[in-house]
């Protein structure tokens, strides 16, 4: 079923219902038309000349396709590219009938006379092949006749693309590969893998606008496009290339396992980096990804998972054909994350603890006598941090923790605890964390829910301030230093001192007002005012008020701007 496009070539269609009682000739202008209407081409026997045609085979139904040449010594260049499945293929050859040759003038022969001439003959098998690679039958010189070209596939219903050409030389659709079609690992991290590989020739010699599209997944490598398309959805369509001198990051971590926080709008394998034009989304079955990236021919993929084993291929695509070209494909694992060294955690002793943006750190805790009960106190001094604790291998807690929060947890005898603390998105974490097994040892001040300081405006005079803050049933030291701060100071200049384990050691003398003890059996009358005086008209201050415990560990409350009145 070949279209032809040369002279010598004639179009013929022959399945089974067939009713042309002679081999037309090709209508040229017809023939440009039918070519640029692909649907002409849909489910039809014929394959025409220098098109690729796409079409679908039932598993166990064999399907087939003709062409003619009409003269000997004839080019021709034949290429089957299987998708989803192996495929059985034979091509063979019959000769013409002699009436079917010439204009297509003189009498109509019977039609059960000009089938039985065509179709009784065996002919001559000329290449068969069985597999899913992509296979090509080239003939710089081919026989007249009728060309017939059997399909099958065994093992379930599948795509499959064919093209055939008569000018193989001049057409030259799909993209040349370089003399070494390799694609090369240069780096190797973590979560990153940089590939490699050498221009197609068809784009550096040839000048043909050809672009390059990568494919990473887990499972196995692909040999040809049509086989990836095969995986995903007509909605997975070719992601935009990324921005010039910024590289994809392909993988949202939810989508090579990691938990997503994002899965309700897209899959569980990358969150759509804002590098992009726009957005792609995958069937949650497929842990597949490709994306195309222009001309260039060096790339870092990013966030991938530790430890874990990839699968590369690289497709050169002529984008005027939109006809694609498989490098030879690679792997890679990416390397193991590094062993984090495990910090061990004495009873009754606070230990400080800094952690990288995104970082996490591992303590262990193994308390030398029974205990009835564990206690654990965490004071985070920045951001929140997530603690999970596990005892023997088996998880007992998992929490964010924001200012100073206390845990008790049931013992076991001789039981051995791992604590994973995990540090914040948006900066490096710092805390205080304290294990024991005696449940009065606390060195950590208890602390309200709110620990923000209220400034009254209407008490506030060109040389003083009044403020209150929120206590505790327990009784505990406060102490209150001012600072003051240009007009210019602001929220974010604030946020950046907020670190609560800095104590009151760190400041100066002369910043401190005073300290007082101050504690309520009723929490709900457990507040204290207090009035800081000596100020100067019309000046910003920065409050600070910091609870210390009977361990001496101190806790610092929201720092706190005010101004005092300019006139009065």
């Amino acid at each position: 079923m070949l279209l032809l496009r040369c002279p010598p070539l004639l179009l013929l269609l022959l399945p089974l219902s067939s009713r042309p009682q002679k081999l037309p000739t090709r209508d040229e202008e017809l023939f440009q038309m039918q070519i640029r209407d692909k649907a002409f081409f849909h489910d039809s026997a014929v394959i025409p000349d220098g098109a690729e045609i796409s079409s679908y085979l039932f598993r166990d139904t064999p399907k087939r396709y003709f062409f003619v040449v009409e003269e000997d010594n004839t080019p021709l260049a034949v290429t089957v590219t299987p998708c989803d499945a192996p495929l059985e293929w034979k091509l063979s050859v019959q000769e013409l009938p002699e009436e079917a040759s010439g204009e297509g003038s003189g009498e109509p022969e019977p039609l059960e006379q000009q089938k039985q001439q065509i179709t009784n003959e065996e002919g001559t098998e000329l290449f068969s092949y069985k597999g899913n690679d992509v296979e090509y039958f080239v003939s710089s010189s081919s026989p007249s006749g009728l060309y017939q070209l059997d399909l099958l596939s065994t093992e379930k219903d599948t795509h499959f693309k064919v093209y055939a050409t008569t000018t193989p030389e001049s057409d030259q659709p799909y993209p040349e590969l370089p003399y070494d079609p390799r694609i090369d690992v240069t780096s190797l991290g973590r979560t990153t893998v940089t590939l490699a590989w050498k221009p197609s020739p068809t784009a550096s010699l040839l000048k043909q606008p050809i672009q390059y599209c990568i494919v990473i997944n887990k499972e196995h490598n692909f040999k040809s496009l049509c086989a990836v398309e095969a995986k995903l959805s007509s909605d997975d369509a070719f992601m935009m290339a990324p921005k010039p001198g910024l590289d994809f990051s392909p993988f949202d971590f939810a989508h090579f396992g990691f938990p997503s926080d994002n899965s309700g709008k897209e899959r569980g394998f990358l969150k759509s980096s804002s590098k992009f034009g726009r957005q792609t989304s995958l069937k949650p079955r497929v842990d597949l990804h490709k994306v195309c990236i222009g001309n260039k021919n060096i790339f870092t993929v990013s966030d991938l998972k530790p430890d874990t084993q990839y699968y590369f291929d690289m497709f050169a695509v002529n984008t005027n054909s939109n006809m694609s070209t498989a490098y030879v494909g690679t792997f890679a694992r990416t390397k193991e994350e590094a062993k984090q060294k495990t910090i061990e955690l004495k009873d009754g002793k606070v230990t400080d603890v800094f952690i990288k943006r995104k970082g996490a750190k591992f303590l262990r805790f193994a308390p030398v006598s029974s205990h009835q009960k564990v206690t654990f106190s965490v004071h985070s001094c920045l951001d929140a941090v997530q603690i999970q604790v596990r005892r023997d291998g088996k998880l007992i807690l998992s929490q964010n923790v924001e200012g100073v929060r206390q845990f008790q947890l049931r013992g076991k005898a001789k039981a051995k605890y791992l604590i994973r603390l995990k540090g914040s998105k948006k900066g490096a974490s710092m805390l205080k964390i304290l294990a024991t097994t005696r449940p009065n040892k606390q060195s950590f001040p208890s602390l309200p829910e709110d620990t923000r300081i209220k400034a009254f405006d209407k008490l506030r005079s060109c040389s003083s301030v009044t403020v209150a803050w929120l206590g505790t049933q327990e009784r505990n030291k406060f102490c209150i230093y001012k600072r003051e701060v240009d007009d210019n100071y602001n929220e974010e200049q604030k946020r950046r001192e907020q670190n609560q384990c800095l104590g009151p050691d760190t400041r100066k003398k002369s910043e401190k007002v005073l300290c007082k003890y101050f504690h309520s059996q009723n929490i709900q009358k457990a507040v204290t005012t207090e009035t800081i005086r000596g100020l100067q008209p019309g000046k910003s201050y920065l409050l600070d008020v910091y609870v210390i415990g009977h361990g001496g560990h101190s806790v610092k409350y929201q720092s706190k701007l005010v101004k005092t009145r300019k006139f009065c």
